[in-house]
Formats: structure tokens, C-alpha cells, sequence
């Protein structure tokens, strides 16, 4: 039996759902800018899933801020 030790993922095998985001694609699927996105995808990894609710969780966040500043 062949065993593989490279250390390297072939995207090409990888279902697309696992598959990483672009960073424009993401920035532009949740409306982010483009340092956003990268802190976002650098944070939380190749996952869609996992980026995709720190984007939810972030823009939550950014609006909670807002609404407590527009009341001030």
C-alpha cells in the first residue's frame, strides 16, 4: 500500500461546499470589504460553514454597534 505524506490539499477532489472561498467572492456574497473578508477567512480557516456565520456573527455585530451609537 502507497502511503501519501504530502501535505498538500488537490482542491480539484475536494466537494465544492469544502471547497475555500476567494476572497472577492466572499467579500462580495456578504457585502464586506475586502480587509473584512481576509481577516474573516484568515480567522476562521478554509471552512464555508464556519466563514460564512463569522460573516453573520460580524455584521450582527456591526449593526448591535451602530443602533447603540444612533441612540447616544
Amino acid at each position: 500500500m502507497k502511503e501519501n505524506y504530502d501535505l498538500t490539499i488537490d482542491y480539484d477532489d475536494v466537494p465544492y461546499d469544502n471547497k475555500p472561498y476567494d476572497l472577492a467572492t466572499f467579500a462580495r456574497k456578504h457585502g464586506l470589504n475586502i480587509r473584512a473578508a481576509e481577516l474573516l477567512l484568515f480567522a476562521k480557516g478554509p471552512s464555508r460553514a464556519a466563514c460564512d456565520a463569522a460573516a453573520r456573527a460580524f455584521l450582527a455585530a456591526v449593526a448591535a454597534q451602530a443602533m447603540r451609537q444612533s441612540t447616544r
